[in-house]
């Protein structure tokens, strides 16, 4: 499970650690940015639950039939944490929580960047505003250190 705020780097590092171990990378954006590249609007967080319940369901056949998963959403909160530990538990599957820890001031040019970036159509991504970077500061619950498995500071 990759967990840290908005862009701070987890689709990224996620690419890195499949390439390392042969994984299958599932993220609900880029679900959500198939269906609905022009947005989802007011139902996009419905739609993205019910990605993410998919995703689950999905990643414990993957990883039955061999296959590391790595999980590319933002964990955003302690109960969606403890949700997944005690899904995969149920299932006698092993998972880790990898936290990118991001300072407030790269957090911020990386949002800028990632704008850019989207608005010269260099990547497939969410344009972050205002209004969506304060939604998800506000809902984004730092891990705790018996949460972490593994730590990666951001620079």
């Amino acid at each position: 499970m990759t967990c840290g705020r908005l862009c701070s780097g987890k689709s990224t590092y996620a690419q890195g650690l499949a390439e390392k171990l042969g994984a299958v990378i599932l993220s609900v954006d880029e679900i959500t940015l198939s269906l609905f590249p022009e947005g989802a609007g007011d139902m996009h967080d419905v739609y993205a639950e019910r990605a993410e319940r998919y995703l689950y369901r999905k990643s414990a056949e993957i990883v039955r039939s061999g296959t590391d998963v790595i999980l590319d959403w933002g964990f955003w909160k302690r109960s969606e944490r403890d949700f997944a530990r005690r899904f995969y538990a149920e299932k006698h599957i092993d998972c880790e929580l990898h936290y990118l820890d991001v300072p407030d001031a790269v957090w911020k040019q990386r949002i800028a960047e990632r704008n850019r970036r989207v608005e010269a159509g260099e990547v497939s991504a969410y344009y972050v505003d205002s209004g969506l970077a304060e939604k998800f500061a506000g809902i984004f619950e730092i891990p705790g250190d018996d949460e972490i498995d593994k730590r990666i500071i951001i620079r």
